[in-house]
């Protein structure tokens, strides 16, 4: 580990025992990273005396040219001094939130007759803003929902007009321009369409209901009936949005999954247990952060973006620093539980969706992910950019040949890919032909010099995985190569010496990798086979017959374009094609 340095030793001496925030310069004097700590003193000394297993920590010690802190009361004071200054510094170490799209928020105007519209532009100072939404669908029903209850203007500039527009003829606008609504009649409809933007749904029910009551007792019964209209469009509409127990309200949920690059934090807003809002933070890794550091990232910038959090919060796992305004919870069973998994779900398919949109726009990367998988799941030293995979076949101990299929980067190589004909081995002996291909196969490549695979598949259980691994001892290469078998029954796969298969999820990209490898070299082997046996069964009764070279045998094929035929054709039929004297004796030597 490098020494550190005498004014970096002073300044470690002199650090406090208490909760704050610390701040890494590098050479230029730039802030390289910002972190907090319940122990000042503790935490930041940690990066100097000892060594890390990460290489991006241990690059970052080696930047490090100055530290300055700030103490603080408590650790949730420190966490929201490390967030605003992640924010104002950016520091290149740091975990990053990555959402930098320009998502919609629902506006609505700060004036006497107020619109409600989308906006990607919010204007916080002369606009009530509600969002953002990631789904632009999801907000489009809500304002659709808002435009079919209640005559609200979309005209940019309110004019003083003679008469009302078309929109008030087809009764999408009250027509303010033209005062034929009150300013507070108007300001009811914007406040009601708030409360539904918020969720507050069932509080517009029951005002609606009021309102409607009042008009029936005045024998107002076409206006009555107006507000009945918009109460059964509201609650068609919850009844679309519910998707849990209705009783659950105002509650906060926060769904997570990671990969080796980002983590992805799902936020659910429920209201009367429906969601009204949802939204996906993709949070860049730098240095390796705890999932806790990364899923408080997510909370406290949805906390900044909807100027708060429900009383209630859902979150996947237990957090050391859970401040008491908020009731934090991990709920185990139940409808919160739902709600949960539902967040962790939404995390999960942005994660995929994100993936997808990468690999059609580099399908490499997506080759080299999965090379990477495959790599880290068998535990390999090298990335194994060469696979090839061997199979046995035979029918009834006759005819036994072995194929070899080979994966380049990922991706079938075709103009590698061998047939084997056995010839050492009599009978219907899987393993010992198995260990002859493998070492016709690799004494070859070492005669000419050639590149070993970084992998060797065998199509077959723990028997013929061995009797592989013998060729290869033989050769002398055990060290400069992986090799697995696939068992046929369960697909389990084995390494060389272990009675426990590795585990590789059955749905993940590289088991798919490894069944496509063993795939290709069943069809390849399946097709040799055919043709070989076809070859031979025809061989086997025309090779022998009296007077029959391959010229006639090719024109009998032609004509009568198969055995079973030629072996049912009458005399006077083989005579037109090759000759009666021969047909003759070809008639003989078939029916004999």
């Amino acid at each position: 580990m490098k020494e550190t340095p005498e004014h970096i030793k002073l300044i470690l001496k002199t650090l406090p025992e208490k909760p704050g925030v610390y701040r890494f310069y590098d050479d230029k004097g730039t802030v390289i990273y910002v972190g907090k700590a319940k122990r000042l003193k503790r935490r930041v000394s940690s990066y100097f005396n000892k060594e890390h297993d990460s290489a991006k920590v241990r690059m970052l010690v080696t930047k490090i040219r100055d530290i300055q802190t700030v103490v603080v009361d408590t650790e949730w004071d420190a966490l929201l001094l490390e967030n605003s200054m992640i924010k104002e510094f950016k520091p290149k170490y740091n975990i990053m939130l990555k959402d930098d799209k320009t998502y919609p928020w629902i506006a609505i105007t700060r004036e006497p007759f107020a619109r409600i519209f989308p906006t990607r532009r919010p204007d916080a100072a002369t606009m009530h803003l509600f969002g953002p939404y990631s789904s632009v669908k999801q907000m489009n029903i809500l304002l659709d929902l808002i435009y079919k209850m209640f005559p609200i203007r979309n005209c940019k500039i309110l004019r003083n007009n003679d008469r009302p527009c078309m929109q008030y003829q087809i009764k999408k606008c009250a027509a303010p321009c033209c005062g034929l609504i009150s300013t507070e009649a108007y300001q009811q409809n914007i406040d009601k369409a708030m409360q539904i933007i918020k969720g507050n749904r069932k509080e517009v029910i029951r005002q609606l209901k009021e309102e409607m009551m009042r008009y029936a007792d005045e024998w107002k019964f076409e206006e009555a009936a107006d507000v009945k209209r918009k109460i059964e469009t509201l609650e068609n509409y919850i009844g679309k949005s519910v998707v849990v127990n209705p009783a659950l309200t105002n509650m906060d949920v926060f769904g997570m999954e990671e990969d080796d690059d980002c983590t992805y934090i799902s936020f659910l807003r429920v209201v009367d247990g429906a969601v009204v809002q949802a939204h996906t933070l993709e949070i860049d890794h730098q240095i390796e952060p705890s999932r806790e550091d990364a899923l408080w990232t997510g909370i406290l910038e949805i906390k900044e973006r909807l100027k708060g959090l429900c009383p209630t919060v859902l979150v996947p796992f237990e957090l050391t620093l859970a401040p008491k305004e908020w009731d934090f919870q991990v709920p185990q069973r139940g409808d919160k539980r739902k709600l949960l998994d539902l967040a962790v779900h939404n995390a999960h398919f942005y994660m995929l969706e994100k993936k997808k949109r990468q690999d059609l726009a580099d399908p490499e990367r997506r080759n080299m992910r999965v090379l990477q998988a495959l790599q880290e799941a068998l535990g390999m030293k090298t990335l194994p950019r060469r696979i090839e995979c061997f199979d046995n076949s035979n029918t009834q101990g006759e005819e036994p040949v072995a194929a070899m299929s080979c994966f380049i980067d990922g991706k079938p190589a075709k103009s590698e890919y061998r047939h084997f004909n056995i010839k050492t081995v009599v009978g219907a002996d899987d393993f010992a032909s198995m260990e002859e291909v493998i070492y016709r196969r690799y004494h070859r490549l070492l005669e000419e010099n050639k590149p070993l695979p970084d992998l060797v598949v065998i199509d077959g259980g723990k028997g013929q995985l061995h009797a592989a691994w013998n060729a290869i001892i033989a050769l002398h290469i055990e060290d400069r190569l992986m090799m697995v078998g696939i068992a046929k029954r369960l697909e389990d796969i084995f390494k060389v010496g272990d009675d426990v298969p590795v585990y590789i999820d059955k749905r993940s990209e590289a088991q798919k990798l490894l069944q496509h490898v063993r795939d290709e070299v069943h069809r390849f082997g399946i097709t040799h086979h055919r043709k070989r046996r076809s070859k031979t069964s025809i061989a086997s009764i025309l090779d022998d017959a009296p007077g029959i070279g391959a010229v006639l045998k090719t024109k009998l094929l032609k004509e009568f374009k198969s055995v079973s035929k030629i072996k049912s054709a009458s005399e006077s039929e083989l005579a037109a094609i090759i000759g009666p004297k021969k047909a003759a004796a070809l008639r003989a030597y078939l029916d004999h």
